[in-house]
């Protein structure tokens, strides 16, 4: 729990930085009119470029986020956070509001991002729900592929959201901590445009899986929890869609993250899966500097990858 909280705390993110100096806004705009908010940092001279992706109800600017892309930025790569829909202060970019299952707009603004790198390796790193949408991305990466990708890697990504909502419950501290976020985006979305939203109802519950069984029978055309979490559950067959390197970190100590669906996955030469006993959510913080362990783990992996000799 310790390890989870200190993931989010911006005391991690203490001070300025180079990363934070050449940060510049950039409005993603898709296909299909959606609007996503990105921070990109570039460099004169780069190795590559690392795109991040945080979880739900985080952001580009959540602690874990700007200090992995302080951490990268440093070691001489060009980082793009991408914020997802009505995460950040993103509410007035798109009437629709955020569904877990919006993998389409999230993976068409990836690729424009991509091409950012003007040629150079390019490197995605998804937190929790970010991770999630990391590997749907891999998952359909031969069929609609992002440009110069190297390797996906996802930290603690949720195979099965409808046990993680479920568990999140069970856990009053972090229960807590999500409902005030989630009602706070809520709140926002409906100032923003109050003839289209009235969240009162929302806004009295208890729990996230009231509000997301109400959101989704007020407001989209799935037929309830599981039909929606179904819609984006990765614990079958999933890997069989994988054509591009891969790396998964868990932890055995994610307070609300289930270990059973990542021994239960079949093997994959384009997968691997690194199980740590300790790091809870997204943690995984084990230096003074509350740096993470995943930080000098991936720049060795990103490092191989360039001079050629990456691979699983």
């Amino acid at each position: 729990m310790l390890q989870t909280f200190l993931s989010s705390a911006h005391l991690r993110t203490f001070g300025n930085s180079a990363m934070d100096a050449h940060a510049r806004e950039i409005i993603i705009e898709t296909e299909k009119g959606v609007r996503l908010q990105g921070f990109h940092s570039c460099r004169s001279e780069s190795k590559g470029l690392i795109v991040l992706l945080h979880g739900w109800e985080g952001s580009a600017h959540s602690a874990y986020l700007v200090q992995t892309a302080r951490y990268f930025f440093d070691e001489g790569f060009d980082v793009f956070r991408l914020n997802l829909r009505d995460h950040g202060e993103t509410h007035h970019l798109n009437e629709g509001i955020f569904f877990g299952t919006l993998i389409d707009e999230t993976h068409m603004a990836v690729q424009k991002v991509a091409k950012l790198s003007s040629g150079k390796p390019v490197f995605i790193l998804g937190f929790s729900l970010g991770g999630s949408f990391t590997l749907r991305m891999a998952s359909i990466h031969e069929k609609k592929p992002i440009s110069n990708v190297k390797l996906l890697c996802a930290i603690n990504p949720p195979l099965d959201p409808y046990k993680a909502t479920i568990s999140i419950d069970r856990i009053a501290p972090i229960r807590k901590y999500f409902l005030k976020k989630w009602k706070r985006s809520l709140a926002k979305k409906q100032k923003i445009f109050p003839r289209k939203y009235d969240f009162t109802p929302e806004l009295e519950m208890k729990s996230c899986m009231a509000i997301t069984e109400s959101l989704l029978r007020r407001f989209s055309d799935f037929s309830g929890a599981k039909d929606y979490f179904g819609r984006y559950t990765l614990v079958k067959g999933w890997l069989e869609e994988i054509s591009v390197p891969v790396a998964i970190v868990m932890s055995m100590d994610d307070p609300f993250i289930s270990l059973d669906d990542y021994f239960s996955m079949a093997s994959s030469d384009n997968v691997r899966c690194i199980i740590q006993k300790n790091g809870g959510h997204c943690g995984y913080i084990d230096s003074a500097k509350l740096r993470s362990w995943y930080q000098p783990y991936f720049l060795e992996e990103f490092n191989r990858i360039i001079q050629g000799n990456g691979g699983f």
